[in-house]
């Protein structure tokens, strides 16, 4: 069991940054890749990037691509997401989830995902 909080969300201007924090309880957070998902009122939840559990790899969804950076820290059981150059196309609730394939990071359908955080909202100004 997995159980995933997301913070860092917030208000931001269009071009401007935030970086959103995924803490996540249970000692085999390790195993599991992570992934980062996010919804905007009306819309399919779409994936924004993954992560594989030894953090050698990432994968980004093309909305995304060289604005956004996946991270992650085993040792604290936390993974964040780095937005930048934030267009106001980026507000949504950002989710973060769990895949118990650790290895892989490619997996870009939510169903493939094991365990989800609430949501954090992520609101750009333009």
């Amino acid at each position: 069991q997995v159980q995933l909080v997301e913070s860092g969300g917030g208000l931001v201007q269009a071009g401007g940054s935030l970086r959103l924090s995924c803490a996540a309880s249970g000692r085999t957070f390790g195993n599991y890749a992570m992934g980062w998902f996010r919804q905007a009122p009306g819309k399919e939840r779409e994936f924004v990037g993954a992560i594989t559990w030894s953090g050698a790899s990432t994968y980004y969804g093309d909305s995304v691509r060289g604005r956004f950076a996946i991270s992650r820290d085993n040792a604290k059981n936390t993974v964040y997401l780095q937005m930048n150059n934030l267009k106001p196309e980026d507000t949504a609730v950002y989710y973060c989830a769990a895949d118990r394939f650790g290895h892989l990071g490619n997996r870009v359908a939510a169903w493939m995902y094991d365990y989800w955080g609430q949501g954090t909202q992520v609101t750009v100004s333009s």
